[in-house]
């Protein structure tokens, strides 16, 4: 099998990758609590994982680097176990990784996110450095890849939440003796306060989701449910992978005179 871990190939390797013009893979995650039950890299693990499954199944160039495990977690920090970056380092890290990845010969790179609190900041770095560095940047959330599966799997909630059905599920299946299963009776969370519809402002999980950190019920996790979940991903993925309307270069809009060539 065609090894595609960034972190097992060789410098003359990967540069074989880029000139056969691999697509770069960069898992991110955090670093955070997940309740009484998970470990804190549940994040940047199944993110890393995914990453490497959907990759395999995409049939085409790709090499996946190693995940990076620091996002903006700080609405976690009041349970502790935390390690978190502010939003400017956030987007520097992500700056410095394609500035190496374009002078490694790499031309594309895809995100694949696994923490929400990423999905915002990803938005904004991903459209700014791909007008920069004039390279197709794409994002996906992973559980966003495949919701109407993920819902038809789950059935005490609707969608990947935290530490919940859903992630306790991935775990079970992926590597059920990371799982602190005698916690999982314990997990549940106080119901948090409804706050106003339509309006947004920072909430900490220890407003969101009271005295536990979790939000859904991870007593109805299975490993079965983590396959099928898993499954709906890497297919999704692996298609995203393989569309290439996705990976053309970016229109050059900060060029000079672009708007005079229409």
């Amino acid at each position: 099998m065609t090894e595609i871990r960034w972190e097992r190939l060789t410098a003359p390797e990967l540069k074989g990758k880029a000139a056969e013009g691999a697509l770069a893979v960069l898992p991110i995650g955090s670093l955070e609590q997940h309740g009484p039950h998970l470990p804190v890299w549940t994040d940047s693990y199944c993110a890393h994982e995914i990453a490497l499954r959907g990759a395999a199944a995409s049939g085409k160039p790709v090499v996946v680097l190693p995940p990076m495990w620091m996002g903006l977690s700080e609405h976690h920090l009041p349970f502790g176990g935390t390690i978190t970056l502010d939003h400017a380092t956030f987007h520097a890290v992500l700056r410095c990784v394609v500035r190496s990845l374009l002078a490694d010969g790499f031309q594309k790179l895809l995100i694949v996110n696994g923490h929400g609190g990423n999905i915002d900041p990803l938005a904004v770095s991903s459209r700014e450095l791909a007008a920069e560095f004039g390279i197709p940047i794409v994002v996906t959330t992973w559980p966003q890849l495949a919701p109407k599966e993920i819902g038809a799997i789950l059935t005490t909630q609707p969608a990947i939440h935290h530490a919940c059905e859903g992630e306790t599920s991935l775990w079970l299946a992926l590597d059920a003796a990371q799982v602190r299963q005698e916690k999982i009776a314990e997990s549940l969370s106080n119901p948090p306060p409804n706050p106003p519809q339509g309006m947004v402002r920072f909430w900490s999980f220890m407003e969101r989701a009271p005295r536990t950190g979790v939000r859904g019920d991870p007593r109805a996790a299975t490993a079965e449910k983590g396959e099928a979940i898993l499954k709906a991903v890497t297919e999704a993925l692996a298609a995203a992978i393989r569309d290439e309307a996705l990976w053309s270069a970016p229109d050059r809009v900060w060029a000079p005179g672009r708007a005079m060539r229409g």
